[in-house]
C-alpha cells in the first residue's frame, strides 16, 4: 500500500511548490495540509488500493439456484423452499436463490391477488425466519406483494441476509402480456391485467458480490442490465423466473448467456418448472453462468425440484473485465450513460 501513497506525494512534489498548491504533513501531530490537486490524486489512489485488497481477500462463495413447481398452496410451496433451504445449507452455501412465484401459484391471475401481502406480513415473515434458522441469505424471486389498487398486486423480488432482513426489494419493471395462439400449446397471459409495474432497479451487497435485482420477463431489456452493471456496480445478475415452455425452448438459455457476457456479471437464473395446474406449466432449466457465458451451475435433471451449486469467484470476473474492459470502451457520449466514467 505505502508505495502506491509515495508514488502520489512524489507526483505532487515533483509538480513544483507554489502558494496554492502545497503538500504539508506533520507526521508528528497527524495533521495535514494537502491541496485539492493531491487529494485528488490521493483518492484515484485509494479507490486502487481498495481494488487490490478487494482482489486479494475475495475467496470464491458457493451459491445454490432452485428450482421447484409451485402450486396454489401457499403453506406446501414453503416446505419445499425450506427443503431446498436445508440443502443448499449442507452444501456449504451462503445463498439460496428462488423462482418466481415461489410461495404460490394460481389458476389465474386474479388468484394472485387474492394471497398478496405486503412484505411486513405473515408469508413473509415466515421465509424471514427460514434464512434466520438456515443462515442463508434468500434471493425471493417474484412474491406477490400488495398492490397500488384492489385490482392490481406487485410482483417483488425481495432479498433477505442471513438474520432475516430484508435489505432489498424490486417490483417488476416489464410485465408479461403474450399471446400464442399457434403451436402445441397455445398460450395467452396477460400479466398487466393484474399486476402494477415497478419503477426502480435495485441493487444490493451480500456474502457473494453485488447483486442486481430483476425478474423473469426483463431479460429481454437489456437495458436493465447494463444499468445494473454500469451505474449499480452489480457483479451478480439475478432472473428468477417462471418460463413458459415455447418460450423456454426457444429463448432460455441464450438470452440468460447474453445478459452476463455483455455485462461481464455471473447470472443466476432460479426456475419453476413442471405442470402448476390445468392451465399452466414452467419450463425450468435452473441455471448459473459465469461472466465469460459459460454454464457452471445446472440441475441433473432439468424439470426437477432441487437445487445446482456453483462457486461465485470474483477473482475471475476482475480477471475478464481487466482483459476486456467494456466500462472503458463504452461510448457514454452517446448511450446517455449516467455513469461516473462519463465525468
Amino acid at each position: 500500500v505505502f508505495p502506491h501513497i509515495n508514488a502520489a506525494v512524489c507526483r505532487e512534489a515533483e509538480a513544483g511548490p507554489s502558494a496554492n498548491d502545497a503538500f504539508h504533513k506533520d507526521f508528528t501531530t497527524g495533521r495535514s495540509s494537502i491541496s485539492p490537486r493531491t487529494w485528488t490524486s490521493f483518492n484515484a489512489v485509494k479507490r486502487e488500493i481498495l481494488h487490490e485488497i478487494s482482489d486479494m481477500s475475495s475467496a470464491p462463495v458457493k451459491v445454490a439456484v432452485g428450482q421447484m413447481c409451485a402450486k396454489n398452496d401457499v403453506l406446501g410451496n414453503f416446505e419445499t423452499c425450506k427443503l431446498l433451504a436445508e440443502e443448499s445449507k449442507q452444501a456449504g452455501c451462503a445463498m439460496l436463490f428462488l423462482p418466481e412465484c415461489f410461495s404460490y401459484i394460481g389458476s389465474n391471475l386474479a388468484d394472485a391477488l387474492a394471497v398478496a401481502e405486503p412484505l411486513e406480513g405473515h408469508i413473509m415473515s415466515r421465509y424471514r425466519d427460514l434464512a434466520r434458522s438456515t443462515g442463508l441469505w434468500l434471493s425471493l424471486g417474484g412474491f406477490q406483494e400488495t398492490g397500488p389498487d384492489a385490482q392490481h398486486r406487485y410482483n417483488t423480488h425481495v432479498m433477505v441476509d442471513s438474520e432475516g432482513n430484508i435489505v432489498a426489494s424490486y417490483r417488476k419493471i416489464h410485465l408479461f402480456d403474450l399471446d400464442l395462439p399457434d403451436g402445441p400449446e397455445p398460450i395467452k397471459l396477460l400479466e398487466s391485467s393484474a399486476t402494477a409495474p415497478g419503477c426502480q432497479v435495485a441493487a444490493c451487497d451480500s456474502p457473494a458480490g453485488r447483486v442486481g435485482l430483476t425478474v423473469c420477463y426483463d431479460m429481454r431489456f437489456p437495458e436493465l442490465y447494463q444499468k445494473l452493471r454500469f451505474e449499480e456496480g452489480a457483479e451478480i445478475l439475478t432472473m428468477p423466473s417462471a418460463f413458459t415452455r415455447p418460450t423456454g425452448e426457444a429463448h432460455w438459455e441464450v438470452l440468460l448467456r447474453a445478459r452476463a457476457i455483455e455485462t461481464q456479471c455471473f447470472v443466476v437464473a432460479a426456475a419453476q418448472t413442471g405442470q402448476h395446474n390445468e392451465k399452466r406449466a414452467s419450463y425450468g432449466h435452473a441455471i448459473i453462468i459465469n461472466p465469460w457465458g459459460k454454464v457452471i451451475g445446472k440441475l441433473d435433471d432439468p424439470n426437477s425440484t432441487g437445487i445446482a451449486v456453483a462457486e461465485i469467484d470474483l477473482n475471475e470476473l476482475r480477471k475478464i473485465r481487466q482483459n476486456m474492459p467494456l466500462d472503458k470502451h463504452r461510448r457514454y457520449d452517446l448511450y446517455q450513460c449516467k455513469s461516473p466514467a462519463c465525468e
